[in-house]
């Protein structure tokens, strides 16, 4: 908790100095060359999930059959394993990078399930529509708001010398979970049960249809990508002083499940875009010589 309890002005308590802008404006201290390459992948990561979603947007507005390309299940559990990740990421104390790329992913979880019920409200209008628009206000909410909860943590004890990421250590001692720990790992927990379940309804829509039209495999692609990187960063990232290797894996595995769990279920999405590619061109060029026999003389 400490970045959450130092300002600025205490920049000296992190040791040896760190790097001043990374300490500005995420409040983690960077020790060595570990550190580093964890908040540079950390933010790659962050670049690939703000882009993912885009190339899906352009694609709704385009095709303008989201509700019946992607499966609601599969967004649903997507934005509840995002707002699971996001309190417990607070609660469990994880890297700075992973809290403010969870508030991120909600966000534009939001965005893409308004574009699902669009365009699904627009075909087949619903009395539905307005209990779940206040389920998504309500989500905003818990978005606003969950950040509130970085306050309530408890005091941070003084850090002691740096002594730098050794492999496979086995001399520090296990960090203890607190009460508020606890909450988060198990919120964490649900976090990644959640992303791995909600993978399947959207590879059974897949195969259902036999098809993948109406999706952008750019937002799985770059979704696979920020996973890898996102698990990188945390793995890379040097465990707290005094902390063994082994505590340290213990205390971010839920977000680790999670996100390297989602890549294996993404690359068989991805296998689903290469074999429905083949049989959608298949079946448009069965259709071109039907369609010429069919056209009369001009």
């Amino acid at each position: 908790m400490l970045w959450r309890k130092l300002g600025a002005s205490n920049f000296s308590s992190c040791p040896n100095g760190s790097i001043l802008w990374i300490w500005d404006v995420f409040h983690e201290c960077v020790q060595d060359g570990w550190d580093k390459a964890s908040v540079s992948l950390g933010l790659i990561s962050i670049l690939c999930f703000a882009a993912s979603t885009f190339p899906q947007y352009i694609k709704a507005c385009k095709t303008g059959n989201m509700d019946q390309a992607l499966s609601v299940w599969f967004l649903l559990g997507w934005i509840g394993g995002d707002s699971c990740n996001l309190i417990g990421s607070f609660l469990a104390d994880q890297l700075p990078l992973q809290s403010y790329t969870a508030v991120y992913y909600v966000l534009a979880d939001l965005v893409m399930l308004t574009l699902y019920f669009h365009y699904k409200f627009k075909k087949r209008p619903s009395l539905l529509s307005a209990p779940i628009n206040s389920v998504l206000l309500f989500i905003s909410g818990t978005v606003c708001i969950t950040p509130l909860l970085s306050s309530t943590g408890p005091v941070a004890a003084p850090r002691e010398a740096f002594q730098g990421r050794m492999l496979l250590s086995v001399e520090p001692g296990n960090k203890p979970f607190t009460k508020q720990e606890i909450i988060g790992f198990v919120v964490g927990s649900v976090s990644s049960v959640l992303y791995l379940l909600s993978r399947l309804p959207q590879i059974r829509t897949n195969f259902l249809r036999k098809s993948t039209q109406g999706i952008s495999y750019s937002l799985f692609a770059l979704v696979m990508l920020g996973n890898a990187l996102y698990g990188l960063s945390v793995l890379l990232k040097n465990p707290e002083v005094g902390q063994s290797e082994g505590s340290y894996m213990l205390h971010h595995l839920p977000w680790l499940v999670g996100s390297l769990g989602v890549l294996l279920l993404d690359t068989i999405i991805s296998i689903q875009f290469l074999v429905y590619r083949d049989v959608i061109e298949a079946a448009s060029l069965e259709r071109e010589p039907l369609l010429s026999s069919c056209a009369g003389p001009e």
